[in-house]
């Protein structure tokens, strides 16, 4: 991962009360532009290998919002959904898209694109995959009736009307997606954006069963009801137990799908997780507890899965509520927090710190050197002190505030140790913990009520604009209620460049305008983590990590 940043020297001139205060909290020692189809190929696979019980049972962090497409905004969910339903196109390990619902598309203005779907293409009950079916299921996304949570989605791929039609200004017929015939989609772009086709991995885009939906209404995802067109049918939903389901066998691809089931457990806590893992009653772990990382290295260095993510974890501010109306105040906490521990101490998995929203990882990046990731992290600490000062904090009068986090292991350590650094380098500071459990927690920020909340964004495709558009003044996701008119007008004009290097110049403008408002605190650039037992074959994460069941199977061991 390249870096762009100010010194890299892990200082200690305060890593004691950090670290004290995890040690404490864990009763332990601390922890030491995107091509149109990708060419990559699939993992080869030694067919007398297999294992007769093509089971796989993954952990999977928290139990979902829901698995209706337009309803979620998770990765937990998106980790589901990529299984039970299928997108015009999905993810390649390079960073690319391969054909799915799709078999084929074209374009010669990246204005206009046709997308011819495959004949053989079902879904669970036998009725045919129909471009009508993305007609009705895009139309659904953009609904303001719908009240999804990514209805900004199309807009962002600037897809014909459909800012309009989220703000209630148009009729969702009016979008503009076509069904030229039964297999041939016609997708119209209000202006040119080269990289709309790998916009198209994100699960929000999935087609959902027009006769399901319409008959069960918000019934439609429960066991029984569910139709999707995926690698795999819904048969089990546990709550905060379980969520099976089976292999698909109307799926067009099928004859080339080796797992017969695939078992997901809902898991909030990482430390129970590995506990699992390590019992063998789990194939594949979705988190990894920060304080075992270096023994698991050591012990079990073949199954620990590091791979570069676009995504950044950041601490957001209520920007409509005092104090955190004042830049200064905002300022002076995101200065105050040593990047360089949180990312190599308190994580230590390969996280890098962030002095951006976008990932170095991203293609098309290049991280502007602004002033504050230029100085070193003592000078930013002073500048920190100073700034919350101006604003009027002192003994007499202390900065005080909560922190809200989702129910974690790892985020309470990052939430203990940043408390930490700021009581140290700020003095002046009351800071409480909150927890909250996950759909709690989403509502909870969805209606920005909170002081500072704990976040990440990963991006929905590989083009730095898929960071930069959360902070957009009608950003679905921008609960921090930040609005800059100049950084609107950079994000529009970037959306209209053809040209990637100009392109590049407006991201790179707009990373400045974020460093002087300092709407949000950026931390550390993630890494997908997971832990995968060596007797499950074709894992490969893309820098999206949008792993596929369908491309898995089992060894025998």
């Amino acid at each position: 991962m390249r870096r762009n940043q100010s010194s890299n020297l892990r200082r200690t001139w305060y890593l004691g009360p950090v670290l004290t205060a995890l040690f404490a909290l864990a009763g332990c020692g601390g922890p030491s532009e995107p091509a149109a189809e990708s060419s990559t190929p699939a993992v080869k696979l030694d067919s007398s290998r297999l294992a007769a019980d093509q089971t796989l049972v993954r952990g999977g962090s928290s139990e979902p919002e829901s698995l209706d497409p337009h309803k979620i905004s998770g990765t937990v969910e998106s980790a589901l959904l990529r299984d039970l339903l299928e997108t015009l196109v999905i993810a390649a390990p390079d960073g690319g898209v391969r054909p799915a619902v799709a078999e084929s598309w074209e374009t010669t203005d990246h204005q206009t694109y046709i997308f011819n779907l495959r004949e053989d293409a079902k879904w669970s009950n036998g009725d045919p995959v129909t471009a009508q079916d993305f007609v009705y299921s895009w139309r659904r996304l953009v609904d303001p009736a719908t009240a999804s949570k990514y209805a900004w989605y199309l807009a962002a791929g600037k897809v014909a009307n459909a800012q309009d039609i989220s703000e209630g200004k148009q009729p969702p017929e009016n979008l503009g997606v076509e069904a030229v015939d039964t297999h041939t989609l016609k997708v119209s772009l209000e202006v040119p954006v080269p990289y709309f086709v790998s916009m198209l991995v994100h699960v929000s885009t999935s087609p959902v069963h027009k006769d399901t939906v319409e008959q069960y209404g918000d019934q439609w995802t429960r066991v029984g009801n569910f139709v999707g067109n995926g690698a795999f049918k819904l048969t089990e939903w546990v709550v905060n137990e379980r969520i099976e389901y089976v292999k698909n066998d109307l799926y067009w691809d099928a004859a080339n799908v080796k797992l017969q089931k695939v078992r997901n457990l809902p898991i909030a806590s990482p430390n129970a997780e590995l506990k699992r893992y390590e019992a063998g009653e789990i194939d594949f772990a979705y988190e990894i507890p920060i304080e075992h990382i270096s023994r698991l290295k050591k012990e079990r260095p073949d199954e620990v899965k590091t791979t570069p993510y676009i995504g950044t974890y950041y601490y957001e501010f209520n920007n409509t509520k005092a104090p955190f109306d004042d830049a200064r105040v905002r300022k002076a906490l995101a200065y105050a927090i040593d990047r360089e521990i949180m990312a190599y101490k308190v994580m230590g998995r390969g996280e890098e710190p962030a002095f951006h929203l976008t990932p170095a990882v991203v293609k098309g990046f290049d991280a502007p050197p602004t002033a504050w990731s230029q100085k070193s992290q003592q000078d930013r600490a002073a500048k920190a002190r100073e700034l919350l000062a101006e604003a009027g904090y002192n003994a007499q009068n202390p900065l005080k505030f909560s922190i809200l986090y989702n129910t974690n292991d790892n985020h309470k350590k990052v939430a203990v140790a940043i408390s930490a650094m700021w009581k140290q380098n700020l003095q002046h500071v009351d800071v409480t913990l909150e927890n909250q459990e996950w759909k709690t927690y989403l509502s909870t920020r969805a209606n920005t009520d909170f002081d500072i909340a704990r976040a990440g964004w990963i991006g929905d495709y590989n083009e730095p604009s898929t960071m930069l558009k959360l902070l957009l003044t009608d950003g679905g996701s921008n609960y921090a209620k930040y609005s800059n008119p100049m950084y609107d007008a950079l994000l529009a004009k970037s959306s209209q460049e053809m040209d990637m290097t100009k392109r590049a110049e407006y991201y790179a403008q707009a990373e400045e305008i974020l460093a002087e408002d300092m709407p949000i605190a950026p931390i550390y650039q993630y890494v997908i983590q997971h832990m995968v037992k060596p007797h499950v074959g074709g894992y490969a994460a893309d820098p999206l990590d949008n792993y596929y069941s369908k491309d898995m199977w089992i060894i025998e061991h």
